[in-house]
């Protein structure tokens, strides 16, 4: 595979500026990493969609940081949940894959295994709620001082 052209790499920063100062476009890029790393699957990206929409922040830029994080939300689902199980005293998110194994399930009924499985992603979410909030502060500050040392992004400093 070849290496990409300055021309593409310029467009692409153009693209994902679109005039924006580095300390919002740091927001975007943290709030899309944290975001894309919801444990359940499918939402982040309509997520990301609406904030971006809500707050005004650059739609594509929010977009390439959930899609980066997606394979930590892969990784993280399990931690989240022993997490959750943690914060809320649960024994079933202390070893969600005793609880997860396929004869775990042989006895419950359709309606039991719907409860015990969106018991574990409410779990695992609100232990994703406490791990964001910090997680986006700390993104959003070392992006911002990355992102004002690209000479682009200084310009757009201004008009924010």
């Amino acid at each position: 595979m070849g290496r990409i052209p300055a021309a593409a790499k310029r467009k692409a920063v153009l693209w994902l500026s679109q005039g924006i100062s580095p300390r919002r476009l740091a927001v975007t890029l943290a709030l899309g990493f944290a975001v894309g790393c919801i444990p359940v699957v499918g939402i982040p990206t309509v997520l990301c969609a609406g904030i971006a929409l809500a707050l005004r922040l650059n739609l594509p830029a929010i977009q390439v940081a959930n899609y980066a994080a997606m394979p930590l939300q892969l990784a993280l689902i399990v931690p989240f949940v022993r997490f959750g199980g943690w914060i809320v005293s649960s024994p079933a998110s202390a070893h969600p894959a005793r609880f997860l194994a396929p004869r775990a399930f042989e006895h419950l009924s359709a309606l039991n295994l719907a409860t015990h499985i969106s018991g574990l992603a409410g779990e695992a979410l609100l232990a994703w709620l406490v791990a964001a909030i910090p997680a986006v502060l700390l993104m959003t500050a070392g992006l911002n001082l990355m992102l004002r040392r690209i000479p682009i992004l200084r310009n757009a400093e201004a008009g924010d």
